[in-house]
């Protein structure tokens, strides 16, 4: 694990729709300080970043909510259905 996770960085995390307390800590285990940080990341990378700091197989959900996140950091104004990280399944 990474230092201590910032309670700022991890209550911007939460603004992002699907993102919980649990996955903010994995995006700063991740290396991610901040949602602008999301900007230009590939959901894909994150997904599999993920795997391998867990250790083993992980939810393909996570991958949708990676997806979601990563539109919700480069959209200006997003569209409240694209907000749903459900609608972003393969």
């Amino acid at each position: 694990m990474s230092a201590i996770p910032d309670p700022q960085a991890l209550k911007d995390f939460r603004r992002i729709p699907g993102v919980g307390k649990k996955t903010a800590v994995v995006l700063w285990d991740l290396g991610l300080r901040s949602v602008s940080d999301l900007r230009g990341r590939d959901p894909e990378t994150l997904y599999a970043a993920m795997e391998t700091l867990a250790g083993c197989h992980v939810d393909r959900c996570m991958l949708y909510v990676y997806r979601c996140a990563v539109y919700f950091a480069e959209t200006v104004d997003p569209d409240p259905e694209r907000l749903k990280w459900w609608n972003w399944k393969d």
